[in-house]
């Protein structure tokens, strides 16, 4: 049986982790079956982040995931159980009703600015990704994101960026980058590290066929 091999993306916001792992995902499943889980899902329903944060809710701090049930939910994957992994809603901040049914997979990815930066998470990783894509570019990207996709305005986005986001991003995520075994520069768009990491998959995944 193929080792389960669990992969973590991390990188700043808007980093391009999303098109990092969604490239990965599609290819790698010449070799196994994939998994692909976002951290994102794992955020704290907002009645109970306004108890723990009070009314300045820092959604880019660690404590706003629901990090041990993202362990469980790994750990459950990895000794061969399915799991019904939490889904979010950005828009209004609450953890929606319906669950995604995953699967016991021989890869799984996890992606989010934080994979890194939680040391239970991290401890469950066998390869470490970190995306580093420049400050200014990051920022017009979420701007564009949060206006588009979550209904913010300008102003809020600008507020929050300098209040948490990237206090956050100096505090947690850029220091994450020491725990990475790759370091992708451009994004989505480094078409050869990508390769390099599905390759270091390959090499896994067959060492664990052998073992």
């Amino acid at each position: 049986m193929k080792k389960t091999t669990i992969i973590g993306i991390a990188g700043g916001t808007a980093s391009g982790k999303t098109t990092i792992a969604n490239k990965v995902y599609e290819a790698s499943k010449p070799f196994g079956s994939v998994a692909y889980i976002k951290l994102d899902d794992y955020y704290k329903d907002l009645i109970v982040l306004e108890q723990e944060f009070g009314r300045t809710i820092n959604f880019d701090h660690p404590d706003a995931y629901d990090s041990q049930r993202l362990v469980d939910d790994l750990l459950k994957l990895n000794s061969g159980k399915t799991i019904y992994k939490p889904t979010y809603d950005f828009v209004t901040a609450r953890r929606l009703d319906n669950s995604e049914i995953i699967t016991p997979s021989n890869i799984i990815i996890v992606e989010g600015i934080m994979v890194l930066a939680i040391p239970i998470i991290r401890e469950l990783l066998d390869i470490k990704v970190y995306v580093e894509t420049p400050d200014d570019i990051r920022f017009i990207r979420r701007l564009e994101r949060d206006i588009e996709n979550r209904g913010r305005s300008v102003q809020s986005v600008i507020n929050q960026y300098l209040s948490t986001v990237r206090p956050m991003h100096i505090t947690f995520v850029e220091p994450s980058k020491a725990f990475a075994n790759i370091i992708i520069p451009e994004g989505g768009f480094n078409e050869v590290a990508i390769d390099v990491l599905v390759a270091r998959i390959q090499q896994l995944l067959q060492n664990g066929e052998n073992e």
